[in-house]
C-alpha cells in the first residue's frame, strides 16, 4: 500500500519536527519561502512512506495530511 503525503506549504511554519521525526526521510526543508516568508517543509520521499503519521501528529499547525494512494 501507498500513501501520499500533502503538507499545506502556505501554512507551514519551518519548525521542521516532521522531518525530525519521520523514520523513512520523506520529508525535508525546502529552500522556497511561503507567502509568510517562512521555508517550509517538502516530500521528495514520498514514496517511501509507510503512513505511521508521526510528522502528522508532530505538527504544531496542523498542515500535514497522509491519505492512502488513490483516496
Amino acid at each position: 500500500m501507498r500513501f501520499v503525503v500533502k503538507v499545506d506549504t502556505e501554512k507551514c511554519k519551518g519548525c521542521a519536527l516532521c522531518v525530525e521525526v519521520c523514520p523513512k526521510d520523506v520529508l525535508q526543508m525546502g529552500h522556497a519561502v511561503n507567502s509568510m516568508g517562512w521555508l517550509y517543509a517538502e516530500t521528495p520521499g514520498s514514496d517511501k512512506c509507510t503512513g505511521c503519521k508521526m510528522c502528522a501528529i508532530i505538527c504544531p499547525d496542523a498542515v500535514i495530511r497522509i491519505t492512502k494512494e488513490g483516496d
